[in-house]
């Protein structure tokens, strides 16, 4: 399975790739709380452009992790909201949110360490 010209490891490496990307995690996160409208998930989602959250809901949509459902109205109604797919996917994105927050001092102190060590060898 470490073989990286093994399709199974690019096909887990893509997969891996497409829901550690920031985007897809606030946007799994947001849905975690119900079906929402474009617009409401941008409101949630300050940062992200709109280029950005159409692309990532695309491909949640393409990988069956949100369902994508138009109403008929005028002008046309668009909800996104999780799949079953998707919903599983909030326990381990929760997982390692809490694993980041529980960590994130001493990973900064392993960089600043790491960078003031750098900083010498590159002085000397």
């Amino acid at each position: 399975m470490k073989d990286p010209s093994n399709p199974v490891c690019r096909t887990i490496s893509t997969l891996l790739s497409r829901i550690g990307d920031k985007w897809t995690v606030l946007v799994v996160q947001t849905l975690g709380d119900g079906s929402k409208r474009f617009n409401e998930l941008r409101r949630e989602i300050p940062s992200v452009s709109q280029r950005m959250l159409t692309l990532t809901l695309r491909n949640l949509e393409r990988d069956g992790l949100v369902n994508r459902t138009v109403t008929p109205t005028i002008p046309p109604r668009v909800d996104y909201e999780l799949t079953e797919l998707g919903r599983s996917l909030q326990k381990p994105i929760c997982g390692l949110a809490t694993w980041a927050t529980e960590n994130v001092e001493a990973i900064h102190l392993a960089q600043a360490k790491f960078d003031a060590d750098h900083d010498r060898r590159d002085a000397a």
